[in-house]
């Protein structure tokens, strides 16, 4: 597995990391969650993302990997009161929630805290920021970090506050490839989330959850010449969102022991060549309409 640098954070990660919404949102606690992290991470991962409203995520990565926690780096989010008293981007509550996810993971420190996609007058307004400001200065965590996308993510990156960008890339999310230069000349490491856009190529029939059913209407407007056949969009997702100038990592999530590892496969296979890239970038130039900015 390829390892790049996190930025100029002096962490060097596995370009594939492993997302885990899914674990929290679609798995059972048991033997499947354990099976999954242990063989990626027997297979070469070295980086875990999470959140603390990713339901029982953290919990489920604490009691399956907690014991190996020097094998991997462990990034997760904070702002969601995600079941503790009060509200979303309240300080008092963040920061009960930064101790309740280190509990939860059983470790007591992270290696990225990451602000989960708040607003930029929050961003502006700065409390939030000091509250993961104070947890990388009281040893919670090594780096801290914005995940966003759009005007957010661009104030996130020119304030020079953050270690790390997590944003939206895809065949089917290409806006924010527009702030990769600002972000390598930061020397920010950039974090790539839905680096497949929800697999939206595996059916004909639209989405089930809304929350896909933009990236599906997006692919079918773009019409990659490769769009019909499913196995192909895939590999060829993975390998994109690889090829983009700039990118730490992507992270895949994925309920399925094994997966990884067939992802892992895949970006072995190493970036596309300068034409295909340029093909896909621009068959986006030529369709992407105005209101198709990066999704959170």
């Amino acid at each position: 597995m390829e390892m790049r640098p996190l930025g100029k954070t002096g962490l060097h990660v596995t370009v594939l990391g492993l997302g885990t919404s899914e674990i929290g949102f679609q798995l059972e606690e048991g033997a499947d969650v354990s099976l999954l992290l242990n063989e990626a991470l027997d297979a070469g991962l070295n980086v875990i993302d999470t959140a603390e409203c990713y339901r029982d995520s953290e919990s489920k990565i604490g009691n399956a990997v907690g014991h190996r926690r020097s094998d991997y780096f462990l990034f997760t989010k904070t702002g969601h009161a995600a079941g503790l008293e009060g509200e979303d981007w309240d300080p008092t509550v963040m920061a009960r929630g930064i101790e309740r996810s280190l509990v939860n993971l059983r470790t007591d420190h992270v290696d990225l805290l990451q602000l989960h996609s708040c607003s930029l007058d929050l961003l502006q307004r700065g409390e939030v920021i000091q509250v993961v400001q104070r947890a990388k200065e009281a040893g919670k965590t090594r780096l801290i970090g914005y995940s966003g996308d759009g005007p957010e993510a661009q104030w996130a990156i020119e304030s020079g506050l953050f270690d790390t960008l997590q944003t939206s890339i895809s065949v089917c999310d290409q806006a924010n490839i527009d702030l990769m230069p600002q972000a390598i000349e930061r020397g920010m490491g950039v974090i790539v989330k839905r680096p497949v856009a929800n697999g939206v190529w595996s059916s004909s029939d639209p989405p089930a959850s809304p929350y896909a059913m933009p990236y599906y209407e997006r692919y079918r407007a773009l019409a990659y010449p490769w769009a019909a056949d499913a196995n192909l969009a895939g590999r060829t997702a993975l390998r994109f969102t690889l090829s983009v100038p700039g990118v730490s990592t992507m992270i895949v999530g994925t309920r399925t022991p094994g997966r990884w590892i067939q992802n892992a496969a895949v970006i072995a296979e190493g970036a596309l060549s300068d034409a295909e890239y340029r093909t896909i970038r621009e068959r986006w130039a030529e369709s992407a309409q105005p209101d198709w900015a990066g999704l959170t």
